[in-house]
């Protein structure tokens, strides 16, 4: 774990540098679903309480704004970490989705986790969050038990399940690889990485 915090930390830092080519099975990435997705996405399975997840913001920002247009950019909280609020942090993610604030809900929880280390123990806690960065109490509420996050949640434990996604942050592509960060030198070769594989199916 250490060793892969310090990876992205560097993926984080080292200049862009031209992409890397020759792209290989077994060493940027794994073949982890003999069936691609029928159109590409991108999905990145991740954990606010993750410490790597908050040092990939940034790659993972720039991957968004770099991926062509036709590709779906998903991300996928898991409930593994964070002991009885693990699966509370799902939901907080999913109703940021649901409302439609994940821009300024998710730096939020990030910067209170691993910046300001403030204790989050409870839904109150994450409603706070969400009033404090501009959220109506009244619209969180109404979000936090609806059939929508009820369904987005659901969705995303499957998602764990059935990728077998045991560390974070992982990222799978066209439902069919998964990319091995260790492998890559810089963010741009990461983000290249990424791009190629979302023309691949076979």
């Amino acid at each position: 774990m250490k060793k892969l915090l310090i990876c992205l930390f560097a993926l984080c830092l080292i200049p862009l540098a031209h992409a890397a080519t020759g792209f290989k099975e077994g060493v940027n990435y794994t073949v982890v679903r003999q069936q691609a997705t029928e159109h590409p996405q991108v999905m990145e399975f991740f954990s606010y309480y993750c410490p790597h997840c908050f040092a990939f913001e940034p790659i993972i920002a720039e991957l968004k704004k770099d991926l062509p247009k036709n590709v779906e950019f998903q991300r996928n909280h898991v409930a593994f970490l964070g002991g009885a609020m693990g699966e509370e942090m799902v939901r907080a993610y999913a109703v940021a989705e649901i409302l439609e604030v994940t821009d300024k809900i998710t730096p939020a929880i990030f910067k209170a986790i691993h910046i300001q280390r403030k204790p989050i123990e409870s839904r109150d806690d994450i409603r706070q969050i969400f009033v404090d960065n501009g959220v109506s109490g009244a619209d969180f509420d109404s979000a936090v038990d609806s059939f929508a996050v009820n369904g987005l949640v659901a969705q995303m434990d499957k998602n764990t399940r059935d990728f077998r996604i045991q560390g974070v942050p992982t990222v799978i592509v066209n439902g069919k690889y998964e990319v091995n960060p260790g492998s890559v030198k810089s963010a741009d070769e990461y983000i290249n990485l990424v791009k190629y594989l979302v023309t691949q199916k076979d």
